[in-house]
């Protein structure tokens, strides 16, 4: 009783559904009208053709059986005109009541009513006494992601939405999530903002100052981030309170310009953890091509610890006999100083001096072409869009106007020469058919490519892709590093840098006697305890039982870890 109470209340507390309802009345009182005609018609007909008289009553019940094609033939016209006139009643009732009556009757007062029950289980606010969450303020590309990482990592979170509709649906679907406005400070308070780790505002720039400004009228110290579109807008956004300035597009491109093996032989660093240090280095025109993983004794030679190697658009496992080719990319976590005589092994190996080809002169193609700059790497940029020439400037070596998918201008641009090419176009769909027309004009060259989706990712990689970096990954693991505290490790999408405590099944055991590699192909990073942190632990370490573990792998990997250990 008291949710059918609080439906009416929430439905007639609608202007829509006040408007509803009137419409809903006046087709009632129409279809009485209609029905009191009838009846009085009814009467004056028998009376003057038939000869009979009825009460308003029976005429009444006359009418109501004719409309409603019960037709119980009790009363009847023996007239052509009653006749008639009988079949011009039975038509209207079957118009009004059989068609028109169910319509109006769903689309004023029944769709609502089942939309307000749909509406009223919208959460408002969060759980009691919750404390060192992440609030997310929309459901965009990466907010799937990130809360897919949350559920793993079990951090708390909640995801702002402004639809109570679409918010039933997602707590249906286990989202945390609050319904409510951005702009209103209730809608933070709702959301228990003064006990959050951090809010993250995810939507455009003038729409992410104005939360800011909100959610620090409802919590001064909530610590924020925000992702900015132009660079122009980041001092806008300081101004308005935001801690963490997330520039995903040029963090984007600068992490694709590190995967390009140009110039000399040496590790790109891609991430730092604490005192670790993660990076990839090539093989190709190196002593190393077509030697195992045990072979080149990593471990032994330098003391740092093989991740997993990148080969032909995968992440594989770095099992000892996995043998190394032209175009591998090993994963090594180390410190610096073993990076630094990892790289003076390579650095006497040259790989390819050619101008590096980027493909898209956009916010990430810049990005990339800066960073290659910076480094030293020639590089030839390839625009379709005449217009972003002066965007571009002398940016690039030299710039080339006109669609990349022209054989003719990708030989003039040098892709027969260049080591690698960078595909940072928008669009997925080109990103793929650029890929897979590249790989088909060179199979040994280095394809490293921008993804907006990360759905596209097995595509892109069929397409001949070496690496595939995400724009919604990149968000996630931004976000996730400011709230664990640590910088950025973007291994590659499809492979995780996860948090994991340490299950039952696996605590007062060794590393080498969980099997976490051999079961699952997790590679543990470091291992954190109360007491301590240690970095590329040994394989005699025991785990503790309260600790937590740093890992790098697969998300496959990463639920099979989950399914065999937890």
């Amino acid at each position: 009783m008291k949710s059918i109470v609080s439906q009416l209340t929430y439905l007639l507390g609608e202007q829509e559904m006040r408007a509803n309802v009137r419409a809903l009345i006046k087709f009632i009182l129409f279809a009485a009208l209609v029905t009191l005609l009838f009846s009085v018609g009814f009467q004056l007909l028998m009376w003057h053709l038939e000869g009979e008289r009825y009460s308003f009553i029976s005429a009444l019940y006359w009418t109501v059986v004719t409309m409603t094609t019960l037709g119980y033939g009790d009363i009847t016209f023996t007239t052509e005109a009653g006749r008639a006139f009988s079949v011009f009643v039975l038509i209207s009732g079957i118009v009004l009541f059989l068609i028109v009556l169910p319509f109006v009757f769903i689309r004023y007062f029944y769709a609502p009513w089942l939309e307000a029950q749909v509406r009223l289980r919208a959460p408002l606010q969060v759980a009691s006494g919750t404390r060192d969450h992440v609030i997310i303020c929309r459901e965009d590309t990466i907010a799937p992601g990130l809360i897919r990482h949350f559920d793993l990592q079990q951090v708390p979170y909640v995801l702002l939405e402004a639809d109570p509709e679409r918010a039933a649906r997602m707590q249906r679907d286990g989202i945390e999530v609050v319904t409510g406005e951005v702009d209103a400070v209730e809608t933070y308070e709702r959301a228990a903002v003064q006990s959050a780790r951090l809010l993250f505002a995810n939507f455009e720039d003038v729409e992410n100052a104005n939360i800011l400004l909100t959610a620090r009228e409802a919590a001064p110290e909530v610590p924020t981030a925000a992702i900015i579109s132009s660079d122009d807008s980041q001092d806008i956004l300081e101004l308005a309170g935001c801690d963490h300035i997330l520039p995903l597009r040029r963090q984007l491109g600068r992490q694709l310009a590190n995967r390009v093996n140009a110039g000399h032989a040496q590790t790109h660093v891609i991430g730092r953890f604490h005192d670790i240090v993660i990076a990839e280095f090539p093989v190709l025109n190196t002593p190393l091509v077509g030697k195992t993983i045990r072979e080149i004794q990593l471990r032994e030679n330098f003391g740092l610890n093989l991740m997993g190697v990148w080969d032909q658009g995968e992440f594989r496992a770095a099992t000892p006999n996995y043998e190394l080719t032209d175009l591998c990319l090993p994963v090594v976590a180390g410190t610096e100083q073993q990076m630094q005589a990892l790289d003076e092994l390579l650095f006497i190996y040259d790989t390819n001096w050619n101008p590096v080809v980027v493909i898209g002169g956009g916010k990430v193609g810049r990005a990339a072409t800066r960073a290659l700059k910076e480094k030293g790497v020639p590089v030839h940029l390839i625009e379709r869009k005449a217009e972003l020439k002066e965007r571009i400037g002398s940016l690039p070596d030299h710039l080339f106007i006109g669609d990349a998918a022209n054989r003719d201008l990708l030989a003039e641009a040098g892709l027969d020469e260049a080591p690698a090419v960078l595909l940072t176009t928008n669009d997925d769909a080109m990103n793929v058919y650029l890929a897979a027309y590249c790989r088909g004009l060179r199979k040994n060259l280095r394809i490293v490519s921008r993804v907006t989706h990360e759905r596209n990712v097995q595509s892109i990689r069929r397409a001949g892709a070496d690496l595939a970096l995400s724009y919604a990954q990149l968000g996630a693991e931004a976000v996730l590093a400011l709230a664990h505290g640590r910088e950025i490790v973007l291994v590659g999408t499809g492979v995780e840098f996860i948090d994991l405590p340490v299950p039952p099944a696996l605590a007062g055991r060794t590393l080498a006697e969980s099997e976490i590699g051999a079961e699952t192909g997790l590679n543990v990073m470091a291992l954190e305890t109360p007491q301590a942190f240690i970095t590329n632990p040994r394989a005699d370490q025991v785990i503790p039982k309260d600790g937590i573990l740093h890992t790098i792998g697969t998300e496959k990997q990463v639920q099979a870890f989950l399914k065999t250990f937890a």
